[in-house]
């Protein structure tokens, strides 16, 4: 089956970090751009960051330019989003998103396969 996991979420402090990882199976994740969004109570789901394929660009939502990054390490078959200088508002269920396609797009409905999430949650 084609599929994608995150992991990494947890409890964090206001200006801690974490690194949440989105694990594919059934698929070579390096040809395909890869988004990660989060959901927060009562909000809509908000696009974050994407990777293209290999060799493509990367894109970041203004809430989180300068203090997510993204990368991929193909031989793992995973994408990270590394999140620093976390604040309260940051706190979601993140999801991971595959796009059959090597480039990025902003539309999150033209991601088929998306993973269970994992919960942020930035308080002290």
């Amino acid at each position: 089956q084609l599929q994608v996991v995150e992991s990494g979420g947890g409890l964090v402090q206001p200006g801690g970090s974490l690194t949440l990882d989105c694990a594919a199976s059934g698929f070579t994740l390096e040809y395909y751009a890869i988004g990660w969004f989060r959901q927060a109570p009562g909000k809509q789901r908000e696009g974050l960051s994407c990777i293209s394929n290999s060799d493509g660009p990367t894109y970041f939502s203004p809430s989180v330019r300068g203090r997510f990054t993204i990368s991929r390490d193909n031989g793992r078959n995973t994408v990270y989003l590394y999140m620093g200088n976390l604040e309260p508002d940051d706190t979601a269920v993140y999801y991971c998103a595959v796009r059959f396609l090597p480039d990025c797009s902003q539309f999150d409905e033209v991601y088929s396969v998306w993973g269970q999430g994992t919960q942020v949650t930035v308080s002290s």
